[in-house]
């Protein structure tokens, strides 16, 4: 299936994808979660896209473990190893028939890394293995489980995959044009090619320029305390040796990983001074980690930084059931494979028999509430229950009659999901769901941490809820949650339910897997559904401030939550004609699918890291390498001149401020700069002017360049500018000066500033 384009690559260019996990399909256990699943799409769409890209992880024995829930609500963890034999994996062999091994330099040794390559549709995936004979015990449990293990196990790890990846690319004879690091666990990678280049005589800082304008920087956290972080003694233990090979002292080498008022090295502040190119998962989330990371431009407020945005996206042929296959392929025509982005396209949704729409509906729901009843039979009878217990607790999960409102809430149970805010006030929860004209099916599923013992006592309270006599029945805990269930689930529920901590989701992708299988979001307005939300396509809770106290805002959140259950969702679902359905709900579902599937699918997401990212990278990279790093010399040279000069540059404004214009009157200003030993080309003198706004954007100013004009006697340098404004009203006027070099990938990127 070929979606999108190509255009722009030249037959050289390569993307190199860096993850921890990819979540491809449950028989290929490495992968966790979301992190992993959406590291599986973008390979997908790339694939789709016939992209050259390429996948680098690390292969584990064990992946996630299976989750089983006890007779009192208690998680169970089992890990189980996998037999390699039974993954779609082989070792890459050299020309002689051997197989490739690289080596990683730890502490007082060096360990032996196997390659192994996954071919998925048009992509090839690189993993490697440490569980070698020729390795120690302790050196081939480094990739044997994910999110195994301490902080040296962590460390270990990222070390494999960045470092140990770099080299079984070169061992293999794959040349990335453009290197992808999806969160900062592959960080190490940009220190190895620094290295590679300064063992060929190039310095420290021109090789660092000439790695970082060609890789690119996802993350996927909203909190900081998410980001990886290592002592300085532990630092010094694993790269001691290397820094000297990087020919930089102690200090030069952790201050790559500073993050202000902190004392540990931050793999986040390793991977974007290592980048040029850096976003969040979502329009909130970007703005989130702008903030969050600050202090690596520090002067620079956190709107204009260079941390930006691509909002994630699901790969739509893995996520969308089959029922819809059919119905699109009826009634769109099967053009619609290749119309996955074409938001105009996909208003023919509304063109469907509304009967027809809906027995899909019903299909799907039947579906998977035969799925829920299997496992949930499964869990009853190895927890000693009863025949008589399991039938009254599938009461209400009827797949011969599956015409009960059902809301799903999937996900892992960490705290700031907020899995029991439906539970808030239980007198309220009872008027809902107990209706027996209009009754409600709750469906819970999900696993947490097996060391977040709060997210364990989530899943234990849910389950007390589950077993309170009113509920029995009424609401379900299933255990097992996978990639299987997963797809049941946001396939057949009536009503997806998110509601984070804002701003906590940094994305989420479950919504955008129910979204265009039919379930109507409703959700609080954070991650991905803040942008996806458009008034009609499903129901917002609005937030309350970040720094609110969490029980009240738990209690108001949760307040409309109920609100908008008994107010619009109930009613509007039980809204029957004749004909068995609302079709009023209908209309509503059509929308929903309409307005998120052809702008929440990782088609439209590569593409916006191929037209952002990926090809200004390739091409940046190209011409900082030429004439023998030309271009990397001159921009680090010219970096540390700015660095040394930036203190004792001032700007000071010489002409006369008007308070007051007539529309269409000339402005004209005038400032002086001590540029310290820079020249006028160095730095961009700029006006900005604006409607006098509450919390202007960056998108409402207009920039004005001042041009300079001579010296004064005192040796500053001279800037003038004559606009005539085209805005009316109050009007708001800021000039600064920064730093700017042609080759720069982003007029901001050296975080320096200067304000009027």
């Amino acid at each position: 299936m070929k979606i999108g384009h190509t255009t722009g690559f030249l037959p050289h260019d390569l993307v190199a994808y860096f993850c921890f996990e990819f979540g491809f399909h449950e028989s290929f256990p490495i992968y966790s979660g979301g992190l992993g699943i959406l590291a599986g799409d973008h390979c997908k769409a790339a694939s789709d896209m016939r992209l050259p890209f390429i996948g680098v992880g690390l292969l584990y024995r064990q992946g996630y473990f299976s989750q089983t829930i006890d007779e009192e609500g208690t998680q169970q963890v089992t890990y189980t190893d996998s037999d390699f034999d039974a993954f779609p994996v082989a070792p890459v062999l050299r020309e002689n028939g051997s197989e490739i091994h690289v080596e990683v330099e730890l502490p007082k040794r060096k360990v032996l890394v196997k390659v192994w390559q996954a071919i998925l549709g048009h992509v090839r995936l690189y993993l490697l293995d440490t569980d070698l004979q020729e390795n120690s015990p302790q050196d081939r449990y480094i990739t044997h489980q994910l999110y195994g293990g301490d902080k040296t196990m962590r460390i270990e790890q990222e070390i494999v995959l960045g470092i140990g990846g770099v080299r079984a690319l070169e061992e293999v004879g794959v040349k990335p044009t453009v290197w992808h690091i999806n969160e900062g666990h592959a960080a190490f990678m940009m220190l190895e090619r620094t290295r590679t280049l300064v063992l060929q005589g190039l310095d420290f800082a021109s090789a660092h320029e000439a790695v970082a304008v060609n890789t690119v920087f996802t993350t996927h956290t909203a909190v900081p305390a998410g980001h990886d972080h290592f002592s300085e003694t532990m630092m010094e233990t694993y790269f001691k040796e290397f820094y000297h090979d990087l020919k930089i002292t102690h200090k030069e080498f952790m201050d790559l990983g500073h993050i202000p008022e902190t004392t540990d090295f931050n793999m986040t502040a390793l991977a974007i001074r290592g980048t040029r190119s850096h976003n969040g998962v979502s329009k909130i989330h970007g703005g989130v980690s702008a903030n969050i990371c600050r202090g690596l431009w520090p002067q620079i407020e956190p709107k204009e930084n260079p941390l930006t945005y691509i909002t994630n996206g699901i790969h739509v042929p893995t996520f969308l059931a089959q029922e819809w296959f059919t119905m699109f392929d009826r009634h769109l025509g099967q053009e619609w494979r290749n119309k996955i982005c074409d938001t105009e396209y996909w208003s023919r949704i509304d063109k469907i028999p509304d009967h027809l729409f809906w027995s899909a509906r019903q299909t799907l729901k039947s579906s998977m509430l035969y799925g829920v009843r299997d496992r949930l039979a499964t869990q009853n009878f190895r927890n000693l229950g009863s025949e008589t217990h399991l039938d009254r607790m599938l009461k209400f999960a009827d797949p011969i009659n599956p015409n009960i409102l059902t809301l799903g809430f999937a996900r892992r149970f960490a705290t700031y999901k907020r899995a029991a805010l439906l539970f808030e006030n239980l007198d309220r929860l009872r008027e809902i769901i107990l209706d027996q004209e209009r009754p409600v099916l709750l469906i819970f599923a999900g696993k947490a941490h097996p060391v977040d013992k709060p997210g364990q006592d989530l899943i234990r309270r849910v389950s007390d809820f589950a077993r309170l006599p009113e509920f029995e029945g009424r609401l379900l805990l299933v255990e097992g949650y996978d990639l299987r269930l997963a797809r049941r689930l946001v396939a057949g529920v009536d009503v997806w339910l998110n509601n984070p901590v804002y701003p906590l989701e940094a994305s989420g992708t479950s919504g955008m897997k129910a979204g265009i299988n039919g379930a109507i979001n409703l959700s609080v307005l954070d991650g991905w559904w803040g942008e996806g939300y458009d008034g009609k396509n499903g129901w917002a809770i609005k937030p309350g401030p970040a720094d609110m106290d969490p029980a009240l805002r738990d209690k108001q959140e949760s307040r409309t939550l109920y609100e908008i259950l008994q107010d619009q969702v109930i009613p509007l679902y039980y809204s029957r004609d004749k004909s068995g359905y609302s079709p009023e709900w209908v209309r509503m579902v059509k929308h929903s699918m309409a307005s998120l599937l052809p702008r929440y699918n990782a088609s439209r997401m590569v593409d916006e890291y191929v037209k952002n990212f990926y090809l200004p990278a390739s091409r940046r990279g190209t011409l900082y390498v030429e004439n023998n790093f030309d271009n990397a010399r001159k921009v680090s040279s010219w970096k540390t001149k700015v660095k040394n000069a930036w203190d004792g540059v001032t700007l000071k404004r010489l002409d006369t401020p008007r308070k007051r214009i007539n529309f269409g009157d000339a402005l004209y200003f005038k400032v002086v700069s001590e540029l310290n030993g820079l020249e006028p080309k160095d730095v961009v003198v700029e006006l900005l002017i604006c409607r006098l706004v509450k919390n202007p954007q960056p998108c409402d100013f207009k920039h004005y360049r001042f041009q300079t004009s001579g010296t004064e006697a005192s040796g500053e340098r001279l800037f003038e500018l004559s606009i005539a404004p085209d805005l009316c009203g109050k009007l708001e006027c800021s000039i600064r000066i920064y730093p700017n070099h042609p080759l720069l990938t982003h007029p901001l990127e050296m975080g320096m500033m200067l304000w009027l």
